[in-house]
């Protein structure tokens, strides 16, 4: 019987399913591309770097599976498809790099060089990878909504009560003109010079106006 050392690592098993989704792209993907457009960002000098291919492909598969550095370090270990997916032939339990230095290759190689990676990798899939539609997601976008429990619609609402009852000849008893005029003066949502002569701040609430009783 033949012992197999467990610190020998095993070859790329030739059984491998050659239909596994990152089996085929990394036999479709021109990984020269990327080898010849990045190489000027790479100097002789100083620390080797991690091989072109090994940092680009765990790029792609970061974007492919929606994981951040570290998950991607940590996915690149467990999986065999994803080390061959970067160019290797054997399998390796140690990580391939560090996080952070993923951080540091999308520095070195810029936007141009990101952009680089995505048109080259759907280039492969055609039309395919042409969307008719590009669908944006603008919840995370900042947006001068008004909300129903501000209390600056409070004033609103009572102007265009007014403006109704002038319309339609409704007779009203108060409109209390100087109440409302003294809760906008306290809330700092009117000017210093429409203070009422002896108008006293009412204290900042929730609450606004009164509805019931206009003060």
């Amino acid at each position: 019987m033949r012992l197999i050392s467990i610190h020998a690592r095993p070859p790329w098993p030739s059984s491998a399913t050659p239909r596994q989704p990152l089996k085929q792209l990394a036999d479709t993907l021109p990984w020269h591309t990327f080898e010849t457009a990045f190489a000027a960002a790479y100097s002789e000098l100083g620390r080797p770097a991690k091989p072109i291919r090994l940092m680009v492909g765990l790029l792609l598969i970061k974007q492919l599976e929606h994981l951040s550095d570290e998950a991607v370090v940590a996915r690149w270990v467990q999986n065999p498809y994803c080390q061959h997916f970067c160019g290797l032939t054997q399998f390796q339990w140690e990580r391939p790099c560090d996080p952070s230095e993923l951080v540091y290759f999308r520095r070195r190689i810029g936007e141009q060089g990101v952009a680089l990676i995505l048109v080259v990798s759907a280039r492969p899939h055609g039309e395919q990878a042409a969307e008719p539609t590009v669908v944006g997601d603008s919840t995370v976008q900042e947006q001068n909504v008004t909300w129903p429990t501000d209390t600056k619609l409070y004033p609103k609402i009572i102007r265009r009560c007014w403006q109704l009852a002038d319309a339609h000849g409704v007779q009203l008893r108060r409109r209390y003109r100087k109440e409302v005029r003294t809760r906008l003066l306290a809330q700092g949502s009117a000017p210093a010079q429409g203070r009422a002569p002896g108008a006293t701040p009412v204290a900042h609430h929730r609450g606004g106006l009164d509805p019931g009783t206009g003060t």
